[in-house]
């Protein structure tokens, strides 16, 4: 229970939340447009105009660190420092330290937007970015680390509310995620050796990437559904037990899955089996947290109809329910041998990447940002309406054509002839999923016309009067 004397919101420190909200949405647009680029590309190879920095294989990976790290990431920077204050009761720990991670958080980006179309990357999945960036990573997320924790231990509350838990653990495992698989050799300013080699690389390589998967667009944004979800229905989580049971088994089975991303490798066939059999075991507390945070709406399923910020939020938990049923089953064996290196894998991510990730922080941005400007309510809430279903459209449109395309081209790769000849070339199957492609880049383009939308309704937002913008109560 809440006691009577809590803080108003002019106890809080919300300044650094106001600047990783409004950035989130920023970073949201430019990495999505990346995206919508380098699909465009896979139709169109013309686009990349024989330029060495606009190529695919540099902007794929600058498309991937800016909607993890610079929207991803940001959108958790925010929401955390938020939620620790509001549920610690208190202001935020060392606010010149919590200061130095916004402006450290956005020197990594711009770093990154300018290292990674010139060619500079360390060739490892979601960790491309080379020594000197590394090492700046990790002091940011040191003083990270230091401000969300200094708050909780300075709380003014016994509780320490689930969400935290869930944010808590997102920074301490992605920190040891980071400086592990990062551990390198530099040979020049801007080149580096992984000190690992071979399987051993690539076992750490997915151990880091999956539980970035796991720990930061998963756990981190858990922490965001368990407090803005009660908060937008109005109601309480339906039930804190499951919530805790689901944070311990999330936490305890996650970190076991990476070697499912390495089935028929080099790496023993143990531990492929072990990482798949973690994965399948690692459906019941996702979907756990799912049901938690659907049933949170229990008596207030009408809220639905009237409230489109609830709507991205519960919409968000149905893509996360299935995204963690999809992940499971595509880490059994002989599903993996038809998905592996097909675009149903890419379907898969962005299934979790649109519909539960940017969905989820979407919802929780368009709650959180009145509040952080003293008003009652976004500008426009038919704009927030027409950007729900334009983000739902644009990513069913995405998943569904990558998934297609995707079981093609594995069926296509594996048919053979009488003779033991294959019947495909590889270039047919490029050719038969280019109406996918075309499609994948409708949905994108969907996806990103929203983010534009939302960039407007917030610039009105905060740019209105301050408190002229009333609650409509519905």
């Amino acid at each position: 229970m809440m006691n009577h004397s809590q803080p108003t919101g002019a106890d809080y420190n919300y300044t650094v939340v106001r600047q990783f909200a409004l950035t989130t949405v920023l970073w949201g647009i430019v990495g999505m447009a990346v995206g919508v680029l380098i699909a465009a590309q896979l139709i169109w190879p013309a686009l990349n105009f024989d330029t060495p920095w606009l190529t695919y294989s540099r902007l794929r990976p600058l498309h991937t660190n800016a909607v993890i790290f610079a929207f991803g990431t940001s959108a958790l920077f925010a929401t955390s420092y938020y939620v620790v204050q509001r549920t610690c009761q208190t202001r935020l720990f060392a606010p010149k330290l919590a200061a130095f991670t916004f402006w450290g958080w956005q020197a990594i980006i711009l770093s990154a937007a300018i290292s990674l179309p010139l060619g500079f990357t360390s060739g490892k999945e979601y960790a491309e970015l080379e020594w000197p960036i590394d090492i700046a990573i990790t002091v940011v997320w040191v003083a990270y680390a230091v401000v969300f924790f200094g708050t909780i231990i300075k709380r003014t509350t016994s509780h320490i509310y689930v969400a935290n838990w869930f944010f808590g653990a997102f920074i301490i495992t992605v920190a040891v995620l980071h400086i592990v698989n990062s551990m390198a050799i530099p040979v020049s300013a801007m080149k580096s050796y992984s000190i690992y080699a071979g399987a051993v690389d690539a076992m750490v390589q997915w151990w880091y990437g999956h539980n970035a998967v796991g720990f930061l667009l998963t756990a981190g944004f858990l922490g965001m559904m368990y407090y803005f979800v009660p908060k937008q229905a109005e109601r309480p989580v339906y039930s804190y037990r499951l919530s805790i049971v689901h944070f311990w088994a999330l936490i305890a089975l996650y970190i076991w899955a990476g070697p499912h991303h390495l089935h028929y490798t080099a790496l023993p066939d143990w531990t492929q089996s072990l990482g798949m059999v973690m994965s399948l075991i690692l459906f019941a507390p996702s979907w756990g947290g799912m049901i938690n945070g659907i049933m949170t709406l229990s008596g207030a399923w009408h809220k639905l109809r009237t409230d489109p910020i609830l709507r991205f939020l519960i919409v968000s938990l149905s893509f996360y329910g299935m995204s963690t049923f999809e992940g499971p089953m595509m880490s059994i064996k002989t599903v993996n041998a038809l998905s592996h290196y097909t675009d149903w894998t890419v379907g898969h991510v962005h299934s979790g990447a649109l519909g539960w990730v940017a969905m989820v922080s979407i919802g929780s941005l368009y709650h959180l940002i009145p509040v952080l400007f003293n008003q009652g309510r976004m500008y426009s809430n038919n704009l927030v309406n027409v950007h729900f279903w334009l983000a739902t459209i644009g990513t069913v449109l995405y998943i569904v054509s990558m998934w297609i395309s995707g079981v093609m081209q594995g069926l296509m790769w594996r048919a053979v002839n009488s003779d033991g000849t294959l019947t495909y070339s590889f270039v047919e199957s490029i050719e038969a999923s280019y109406p996918f492609y075309f499609v994948r880049f409708l949905g994108g383009a969907f996806f990103l016309f929203g983010m534009f939308l939302m960039a407007y309704n917030v610039i009105k937002t905060v740019k209105a009067p301050e408190g002229s913008l009333k609650k409509v109560e519905a």
